[in-house]
Protein backbone atom coordinates (compact mmCIF):
# COMPACT_ATOMS: atom_id res chain seq x y z
CA UNK A 1 0.00 0.00 0.00
CA UNK A 2 1.32 3.39 -0.94
CA UNK A 3 1.54 6.19 1.47
CA UNK A 4 -0.12 9.49 0.62
CA UNK A 5 2.12 12.46 0.90
CA UNK A 6 1.21 15.97 1.90
CA UNK A 7 2.87 17.18 -1.28
CA UNK A 8 0.28 16.95 -4.14
CA UNK A 9 2.97 16.46 -6.79
CA UNK A 10 4.15 13.26 -5.12
CA UNK A 11 0.60 11.85 -5.18
CA UNK A 12 0.27 11.93 -8.98
CA UNK A 13 -0.51 8.60 -10.54
CA UNK A 14 0.79 7.65 -13.93
CA UNK A 15 -1.02 5.13 -16.10
CA UNK A 16 0.15 4.56 -19.65
CA UNK A 17 2.06 7.79 -19.57
CA UNK A 18 -1.11 9.74 -18.65
CA UNK A 19 -0.72 12.08 -15.76
CA UNK A 20 -3.65 12.66 -13.44
CA UNK A 21 -3.36 15.81 -11.43
CA UNK A 22 -5.12 16.46 -8.15
CA UNK A 23 -8.23 18.62 -8.27
CA UNK A 24 -7.78 22.25 -7.44
CA UNK A 25 -10.22 24.06 -5.21
CA UNK A 26 -12.66 26.37 -7.03
CA UNK A 27 -13.89 29.34 -5.09
CA UNK A 28 -17.25 30.82 -6.16
CA UNK A 29 -17.79 34.38 -5.12
CA UNK A 30 -21.14 36.13 -5.39
CA UNK A 31 -21.04 38.69 -8.16
CA UNK A 32 -23.20 41.18 -6.25
CA UNK A 33 -26.42 42.79 -7.35
CA UNK A 34 -26.82 44.22 -10.78
CA UNK A 35 -28.43 47.50 -9.77
CA UNK A 36 -29.12 48.53 -13.36
CA UNK A 37 -31.27 45.44 -13.99
CA UNK A 38 -33.13 45.93 -10.73
CA UNK A 39 -33.80 49.58 -11.60
CA UNK A 40 -35.11 48.63 -15.06
CA UNK A 41 -37.40 45.91 -13.63
CA UNK A 42 -38.68 48.26 -10.96
CA UNK A 43 -39.35 50.95 -13.56
CA UNK A 44 -41.28 48.48 -15.74
CA UNK A 45 -43.41 47.35 -12.77
CA UNK A 46 -44.18 50.95 -11.76
CA UNK A 47 -45.00 51.85 -15.36
CA UNK A 48 -47.33 48.83 -15.62
CA UNK A 49 -49.14 49.69 -12.39
CA UNK A 50 -49.53 53.32 -13.45
CA UNK A 51 -50.86 52.30 -16.87
CA UNK A 52 -53.34 49.86 -15.32
CA UNK A 53 -54.56 52.47 -12.87
CA UNK A 54 -54.90 55.05 -15.61
CA UNK A 55 -56.95 52.72 -17.81
CA UNK A 56 -59.08 51.68 -14.83
CA UNK A 57 -59.81 55.23 -13.71
CA UNK A 58 -60.42 56.59 -17.21
CA UNK A 59 -64.12 57.00 -17.80
CA UNK A 60 -65.54 58.27 -21.02
CA UNK A 61 -68.63 59.96 -19.68
CA UNK A 62 -71.74 59.17 -21.68
CA UNK A 63 -70.22 56.57 -23.99
CA UNK A 64 -69.24 52.92 -23.92
CA UNK A 65 -67.86 50.45 -26.45
CA UNK A 66 -69.98 47.45 -27.35
CA UNK A 67 -68.95 45.09 -30.11
CA UNK A 68 -66.37 47.58 -31.33
CA UNK A 69 -68.68 50.58 -31.63
CA UNK A 70 -69.33 53.59 -29.39
CA UNK A 71 -72.77 53.75 -27.81
CA UNK A 72 -74.42 56.33 -25.58
CA UNK A 73 -74.81 55.47 -21.89
CA UNK A 74 -77.69 56.96 -19.91
CA UNK A 75 -77.68 57.20 -16.13
CA UNK A 76 -80.22 59.69 -14.78
CA UNK A 77 -82.82 59.61 -12.00
CA UNK A 78 -85.49 58.34 -14.42
CA UNK A 79 -83.49 56.41 -17.04
CA UNK A 80 -80.57 53.99 -17.02
CA UNK A 81 -78.75 51.80 -19.52
CA UNK A 82 -77.38 51.86 -23.02
CA UNK A 83 -79.03 53.73 -25.89
CA UNK A 84 -78.31 51.32 -28.72
CA UNK A 85 -81.32 50.83 -30.98
CA UNK A 86 -79.54 48.20 -33.06
CA UNK A 87 -78.73 45.92 -30.11
CA UNK A 88 -81.76 46.62 -27.92
CA UNK A 89 -84.50 46.98 -30.54
CA UNK A 90 -87.43 45.41 -28.63
CA UNK A 91 -89.46 47.51 -26.19
CA UNK A 92 -92.30 46.97 -23.72
CA UNK A 93 -94.05 48.96 -20.98
CA UNK A 94 -95.60 47.73 -17.75
CA UNK A 95 -95.18 47.29 -14.01
CA UNK A 96 -91.91 45.68 -12.94
CA UNK A 97 -92.09 42.97 -10.26
CA UNK A 98 -89.65 40.38 -8.97
CA UNK A 99 -90.01 36.88 -10.46
CA UNK A 100 -91.26 34.55 -7.71
CA UNK A 101 -90.78 31.46 -9.90
CA UNK A 102 -94.44 30.31 -9.76
CA UNK A 103 -94.86 30.26 -13.54
CA UNK A 104 -91.22 29.94 -14.63
CA UNK A 105 -87.82 30.64 -13.13
CA UNK A 106 -86.63 32.25 -16.35
CA UNK A 107 -85.70 35.87 -15.81
CA UNK A 108 -85.12 37.68 -12.55
CA UNK A 109 -88.08 40.02 -13.03
CA UNK A 110 -91.46 40.16 -14.74
CA UNK A 111 -92.96 43.08 -16.62
CA UNK A 112 -96.73 42.89 -15.98
CA UNK A 113 -98.63 44.20 -19.00
CA UNK A 114 -102.07 42.76 -18.31
CA UNK A 115 -102.89 39.12 -17.65
CA UNK A 116 -100.18 36.45 -17.31
CA UNK A 117 -100.20 35.70 -21.04
CA UNK A 118 -98.84 39.19 -21.72
CA UNK A 119 -95.97 39.10 -19.20
CA UNK A 120 -92.43 39.82 -20.32
CA UNK A 121 -89.80 37.90 -18.36
CA UNK A 122 -86.71 40.03 -17.91
CA UNK A 123 -83.06 39.60 -17.15
CA UNK A 124 -80.27 42.17 -17.48
CA UNK A 125 -76.51 42.26 -17.40
CA UNK A 126 -76.53 46.04 -17.89
CA UNK A 127 -79.19 47.45 -15.54
CA UNK A 128 -80.02 46.67 -11.91
CA UNK A 129 -83.72 45.91 -12.33
CA UNK A 130 -84.35 45.59 -8.58
CA UNK A 131 -84.14 49.40 -8.24
CA UNK A 132 -87.31 49.72 -10.32
CA UNK A 133 -89.47 47.04 -8.67
CA UNK A 134 -93.10 48.08 -8.18
CA UNK A 135 -92.83 50.94 -10.68
CA UNK A 136 -94.25 51.40 -14.15
CA UNK A 137 -91.36 51.31 -16.59
CA UNK A 138 -90.49 51.09 -20.25
CA UNK A 139 -87.69 48.67 -21.15
CA UNK A 140 -85.57 48.19 -24.26
CA UNK A 141 -83.80 44.93 -24.87
CA UNK A 142 -83.16 41.86 -26.98
CA UNK A 143 -85.67 39.02 -27.14
CA UNK A 144 -84.48 35.45 -26.57
CA UNK A 145 -86.19 32.10 -26.87
CA UNK A 146 -87.41 31.02 -23.45
CA UNK A 147 -88.05 27.45 -22.30
CA UNK A 148 -91.41 28.28 -20.68
CA UNK A 149 -91.60 32.07 -20.87
CA UNK A 150 -93.60 33.42 -23.78
CA UNK A 151 -91.38 36.49 -23.99
CA UNK A 152 -87.87 36.56 -22.48
CA UNK A 153 -85.91 39.77 -22.80
CA UNK A 154 -82.38 40.85 -21.88
CA UNK A 155 -82.84 44.48 -20.84
CA UNK A 156 -80.25 47.04 -21.95
CA UNK A 157 -82.12 50.19 -20.99
CA UNK A 158 -84.95 51.09 -18.61
CA UNK A 159 -86.95 54.28 -18.12
CA UNK A 160 -89.62 55.24 -15.60
CA UNK A 161 -92.93 55.57 -17.46
CA UNK A 162 -95.30 58.50 -16.82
Amino acid sequence: MEEISADPKKNMVSDNNAVVKPMEAVVVTPSGFNWKKIAVYLFVVILGVATGYGVYSYKSFGTARIAGKDVEVVNTATEEGIKDAATFKDTATGQLISNDGKITDEGTHILKRGDNSQNVYLTSSVVDLSKYEGKKVQVWGSTYQGQKAGWLMDVGRIKLAQ
